[in-house]
């Protein structure tokens, strides 16, 4: 049986229209998950490969996983605010899915750029928890997380070095769980992304 295909529509944000995908699951929604692309400026789309696996995983375990478009992709209006303006576009989706879905609980996942956004959102709007992949920390003012967040790095990333990720990590004694051999992108590496999401998800679920 073919899935449905994801929902698009525009949301009304503060700098215009965010283009935003929704994938619901097959059973009654245990919450909301707000999935983050990665650079707007080098390509980033909902559609990157990293952040349709996140999605895929959080609708699997019964989540509606909604997927903006950062200002000026797509049809998501505005320019580029280097993560500022960023933040506040995810909070106005959050708004969004909780006038829609009621007030489920929200958790937050981004790769790269769409990590680093998601440190800063976490701070506004209390998470359930979160899973960052390749979050980047080498050029952006990542914030600290929660202590069970799930952090995911590739071993030969090159874009945000490994070395880098442990020096944020370290002071908020949070474990990173590094992929061998995988790069920025996780290329033939996605289902490894969405067993270690799953795995621990469904670890901490049990231990509440």
């Amino acid at each position: 049986m073919t899935r449905p295909a994801a929902e698009r529509l525009l949301l009304g944000g503060p700098a215009g229209n965010i283009e935003t995908a929704i994938d619901f699951p097959e059973t009654e929604a245990r919450g909301v998950a707000l999935v983050a692309h990665p650079h707007p400026l080098f390509g980033g789309t909902l559609d990157n490969k990293v952040a349709q696996t996140l999605a895929r995983v959080f609708y699997e375990m019964g989540y509606i996983a909604l997927r903006p478009n950062f200002r000026g992709v797509g049809a998501s209006e505005g320019v580029h605010d280097e993560g500022r303006g960023e933040v506040d576009d995810m909070v106005a989706v959050i708004a969004y899915a909780r006038q829609r879905f009621g007030e489920l609980p929200v958790a937050l996942a981004g790769f790269s750029f769409g990590a680093f956004v998601q440190t800063r959102v976490a701070k506004l709007v209390k998470p359930e928890r979160m899973a960052l992949v390749g979050t980047s920390v080498t050029r952006s003012a990542a914030e600290t997380v929660p202590p069970d967040t799930i952090l995911i790095h590739g071993e030969l990333d090159e874009t945000v070095p490994l070395a880098e990720v442990m020096v944020w990590a370290l002071p908020q004694e949070l474990p990173v769980v590094v992929i061998p051999g995988a790069d920025h992108f996780f290329h033939r590496r996605l289902h490894i992304i969405r067993n270690i999401v799953n795995s621990m998800w469904h670890a901490r679920a049990q231990q509440a």
